[in-house]
């Protein structure tokens, strides 16, 4: 943790200057769209779906990923953590839970668009709202342990933000990474490309569906998977071959995926469309 008035090591000026205006925007950018998919749930009765509660659901994720890189931000821009030992802890667990709460978000969207494509009947609201449900008890599931003591929050190498940290290299965070990315990276990421994949086998070339079926995918894999590989790296190599800079990296790619998200899943949707005077297609607004 870099002190007050103090570069951290292995930064410079102009650098964690760079990094706080990044985040910023970052920040700013998936508040705002994301907040404009909440907006339109809310006040448009048509977009109260059990489809788009998945939708919600994410969107209310990615907008903590999004309140989680403003903190993070904020504190970059003052050069040091001013919210205290306690403020790491809290700031881990919520920015945690948050990106897993998105991770598997994305995974019941996927799901939820297969089943609406390819077995031709509407999802039931009880469906919707248990899978909801489950996705942020899990994600607070696992976010916990570290509290616990199964796994651990430390501030990242810039000093100015705190999530799971990696820098031991222990039994203790080994045995929690390998079994936390399976079942909230792997498993979520296998079941969106293969949700989506069938959906495309299914429908063929002559009704492709009204949503993008590649994006989904490559952004889980491309947005959160810098941040697998640099755990799996410091949890079987350790950190000292990897560049402070280059630890830094993943969380400013991860901190992307919320406005990637709402773009794609909102606007794709048709949700945006409710905000102004323009009548989406009824084949859009299910899904």
């Amino acid at each position: 943790m870099a002190e007050a008035g103090s570069l951290p090591t292995g930064f410079g000026e102009l650098e964690v200057l760079a990094v706080g205006v990044v985040l910023l925007v970052e920040a700013l950018t998936g508040l705002s769209l994301n907040s404009l998919t909440i907006f339109s749930f809310c006040t448009s009765p048509e977009l109260r779906t059990p489809s788009h509660l998945l939708v919600l659901s994410l969107a209310l994720a990615d907008s903590g990923v999004s309140l989680n890189a403003l903190a993070a931000a904020t504190a970059s821009l003052l050069r040091r953590w001013p919210y205290g030992s306690g403020g790491c802890q809290a700031h881990g667990f919520q920015g945690f839970a948050a990106a897993l709460a998105s991770i598997c978000g994305s995974a019941a969207v996927a799901w939820g668009r297969y089943h609406h494509y390819c077995t031709r009947s509407r999802l039931a609201w009880r469906t919707a709202a248990s899978l909801v449900l489950f996705v942020w008890l899990s994600s607070a599931f696992w976010a916990a342990l570290p509290l616990l003591g199964w796994g651990h929050y430390d501030y990242e190498p810039l000093g100015t933000c705190c999530s799971l940290g990696y820098a031991r290299g222990s039994r203790n965070f080994t045995s929690f990474l390998f079994l936390m990315a399976f079942f909230n990276f792997l498993l979520p990421l296998f079941i969106t490309f293969t949700s989506y994949r069938l959906m495309e086998q299914k429908l063929g070339r002559t009704r492709p569906p009204q949503v993008n079926t590649t994006l989904p995918a490559r952004t889980l894999l491309l947005g959160w998977g810098p941040y697998a590989l640099l755990h799996l790296c410091a949890a079987l190599a350790g950190t000292a071959l990897i560049p402070p800079r280059l630890q830094v990296v993943p969380a400013l790619i991860a901190k992307m995926v919320p406005t990637v998200n709402a773009v794609n899943y909102a606007l794709g949707s048709g949700i945006w469309q409710r905000l102004s005077l323009q009548q989406p297609r009824t084949q859009g607004l299910e899904m």
